[in-house]
């Protein structure tokens, strides 16, 4: 009892920020056009870009640390899927009265595959290139907030995705 009440207070939270930071329809073409293109960074071919094409150019430190991020990167991915498919949470578009701005690539929202996506590979970067770790964190957290913004995920189907992310670097970096 104490579980599912518990899990009914976290999904009324949720949906509660869902209305508070989607973007409404009266919004400009500029401020969705961003979005847009901000969120489409986190879709499944960049991340695999951002993976591989270091893999292909890169030497010495630079190319493991693009073979750590394709494995973080396919790792997390697989975890999201068998997720999604296993808890099948309803995207917030069929069941909040507001439309998704983006076409979303499946029915589940949780949790989301571009918020993992560009976290797995942002957190490899960042973890090996401390320079570029700010701004990689703070572009791949803009990313899963864009998914909110654009109505394709909840803020709870973000911050999963990012903790699947996280948790997956640390352990594929773990393993060298």
């Amino acid at each position: 009892m104490f579980r599912s009440t518990f899990i009914h207070r976290l999904d009324d939270r949720d949906r509660a920020l869902y209305m508070r930071w989607v973007i409404r329809e009266s919004a400009s073409k500029a401020t969705l056009i961003f979005w847009t293109m901000l969120t489409h960074v986190g879709g499944l071919g960049a991340s695999i870009a951002f993976a591989l094409v270091p893999l292909v150019l890169a030497e010495g430190h630079a190319k493991i640390v693009a073979v750590q991020a394709a494995w973080a990167l396919a790792i997390s991915h697989l975890i999201v899927q068998v997720i999604k498919r296993n808890v099948v949470r309803v995207r917030p578009a069929e069941r909040m009265p507001l439309k998704s701005h983006v076409a979303c690539p499946d029915r589940f929202s949780f949790p989301s595959g571009h918020a993992t996506s560009v976290m797995s590979v942002a957190f490899i970067h960042a973890a090996n290139f401390h320079s570029l770790g700010i701004p990689m964190l703070a572009l791949a957290a803009l990313v899963g907030f864009s998914r909110v913004r654009l109505g394709a995920h909840y803020p709870g189907d973000v911050l999963v995705g990012q903790l699947i992310a996280i948790t997956t670097g640390i352990a594929v970096r773990a393993l060298w």
